[in-house]
């Protein structure tokens, strides 16, 4: 089968599209990857046939990405200033990627590709989605926590209210979708279901690339949902080889505290690794500071040797040397905490980071501190109650257990071969 899987979104929305593309060519198919330019040099090494798919990404426009992961504005933002403008383009760079030189058998496409559900439409060309969160439900029976109105998620068991909160997301995003509504009138299809919260789901599969750890089915979810397991996909295809410089500080003490910022976030880190290493110092710990390539990211403070800098490491060689990890709650850098059975203490930006984070302190493997309650004394009196508490590490052996038992991979593409063979 030609199949091409499409996304428009950060490393984190990527992986797993990458995880399920390598299996599918390993069982003999023909993945064709159609992601923003950005991604060409991760993968052109991998041997998957690329097609670019506009808009790019630009990783150093630290700019728009502060604006993106604003708590209040940021989805509004990422949609109606990034993705909605240029989504002609974007349609037209999927139909050809669908099309030619062959017409694609199935397309796998992410959410924010709100493009593909046309052109599978148009093409009659069949089709699965994926999502990588609860989040993108938005389950009236399970309420997500909505980021510019954080204290309504206090009162999520409250009779109603989980309907009440979904209709408020649909009424304040009423406008957004306007340029989808315009692009299918001049292609002579009908409005359709909602672009933000219906039609972005395949009637056909709904692959849910998460664990069940992070969230079960719902009576409202599409009827054709699969939860399938973490899709694990580490940059190094892999190998989980971590620089020498980490390598021998993680051998030379005990296991350190972790702080990172996801593949995201960390362009729009602000003081974050600068307080952190205030709060590592205070508590008199270990640490690892994962800064990512921007040299603003690199405290300006003298660091004692117990603390490590390193712009990247992959987190599947990390993670598991890790006494616990600092993060800003993306479901990559969450899966991966899970899989190494590791506590957690979670500052969310924006998206579905901070529903990412209520979950994993429901479960109780994790607490959450706001961006604006950072401060070095708050963090460190966290990080050591989640250290001085035995219940946390044990709740994260548990949840490792139970996501070591899925396989989110071979459960993705079993399920894709089977649609693409009914189909």
């Amino acid at each position: 089968m030609r199949i091409v899987l499409s996304n428009i979104g950060t490393l984190g929305d990527i992986n797993p599209l990458i995880s399920i593309a390598l299996e599918l060519k390993r069982r003999g198919h023909a993945p064709v990857m159609a992601l923003p330019n950005v991604y060409r040099p991760k993968i052109a090494p991998l041997g998957l046939e690329f097609r670019e798919l506009r808009p790019d990404i630009d990783p150093t426009n630290t700019k728009l990405v502060e604006m993106i992961y604003d708590v209040k504005k940021g989805t509004e933002t990422g949609l109606r200033e990034f993705l909605f403008p240029v989504l002609r383009q974007t349609y037209e760079d999927l139909l050809d990627a669908a099309t030619k030189p062959a017409r694609a058998d199935l397309l796998l496409l992410g959410e924010l590709n709100y493009a593909g559900p046309i052109v599978a439409e148009v093409t009659g060309i069949p089709w699965a989605s994926y999502v990588l969160a609860p989040f993108s439900f938005f389950s009236a029976f399970d309420p997500p926590v909505l980021p510019p109105y954080p204290r309504l998620a206090r009162a999520d068991k409250a009779p109603g209210m989980g309907r009440a909160m979904r209709r408020l997301a649909r009424f304040v995003t009423r406008k957004w979708p306007e340029p989808i509504y315009e692009l299918r009138r001049e292609l002579g299809l009908p409005p359709g279901k909602n672009p933000i919260f219906d039609a972005k789901h395949s009637p056909n599969l709904v692959l849910a690339l998460f664990s069940r750890v992070l969230g079960t089915e719902q009576k409202d979810w599409p009827a054709s949902t699969l939860i399938t397991g973490f899709c694990f996909y580490d940059a190094d295809a892999g190998n989980a080889a971590l620089p020498a410089q980490l390598d021998e500080f993680l051998a030379a003490g005990e296991p350190p505290v972790v702080f990172t910022l996801g593949s995201a976030a960390v362009l729009a880190a602000g003081d974050f690794y600068e307080l952190s290493a205030h709060a590592a110092k205070k508590l008199g710990v270990r640490a690892v500071l994962l800064v990512g390539t921007d040299p603003r990211n690199r405290p300006n403070q003298e660091l004692p040797d117990s603390i490590c800098l390193a712009e990247y490491a992959p987190y599947s060689g990390l993670f598991p040397r890790a006494a616990l990890v600092v993060h800003q709650g993306g479901v990559g850098t969450t899966a991966q905490c899970l899989r190494a059975g590791r506590p957690m203490l979670i500052m969310p930006y924006s998206h579905d980071q901070p529903d990412n984070a209520r979950r994993m302190k429901r479960i109780g493997v994790a607490r959450v501190i706001q961006r604006s309650q950072y401060k070095p004394w708050r963090v460190a009196r966290r990080v050591r109650d989640l250290l001085a508490d035995p219940e946390y590490a044990e709740q994260a052996r548990i949840a490792a257990e139970e996501v070591a038992r899925e396989n989110g991979v071979k459960t993705a593409c079993d399920a894709l071969e089977k649609l693409g063979t009914k189909e």
